[in-house]
């Protein structure tokens, strides 16, 4: 699925990488934000994606507060990252971050290996943690993933469910 398939709106990257997810979001016409905790990440990233640099902001995830409304967020390696007794803050501050029918749209990697970082799911441990926020909406195989992501990764859609 291409970034121009998709309404444009704000997007939030949580851990800005290299920024190149930022600057294709960018180029497609997205209000895209990345940001990441580290400011070695936040300047190597601003350096790499030149004119949209103001876009990368050093920033913590769990206390990040937009300067406007989200109509998603992009997963890329975030959630992975983090060990797995933190997923359930991260779901739970995707579903505070997004409006009803907002969408987490991205890769998400699949692997029992207990040791980590990327830390892997299963598509039950997933699917359980994301069904109290998000309704899933789109399932693919990722077909370009980077060689440690090889046939682990899938590309998915979650759709913020109404707020209790």
């Amino acid at each position: 699925m291409g970034l121009t398939q998709v309404y444009r709106g704000s997007v939030l990257i949580p851990g800005c990488g290299s920024g190149y997810e930022l600057q294709a979001f960018c180029e497609a016409g997205w209000n895209a934000t990345a940001i990441d905790f580290s400011p070695s990440a936040v300047v190597a990233a601003q350096q790499a994606v030149g004119p949209w640099r103001e876009h990368v902001v050093e920033a913590d995830f769990f206390a990040y507060d937009p300067q406007q409304p989200l109509d998603m967020i992009y997963e890329r390696a975030f959630l992975c990252a983090m060990p797995r007794d933190m997923w359930p803050r991260v779901v739970q501050r995707w579903a505070q971050l997004l409006p009803e029918g907002a969408l987490v749209l991205g890769y998400f990697f699949f692997d029992d290996t207990p040791k980590g970082p990327p830390f892997g799911a299963d598509k039950e441990q997933l699917a359980q943690l994301m069904s109290a926020y998000f309704n899933l909406e789109q399932d693919e195989p990722a077909s370009d993933s980077i060689p440690v992501f090889q046939g682990k990764e899938r590309w998915m859609a979650w759709s913020r469910k109404k707020a209790l």
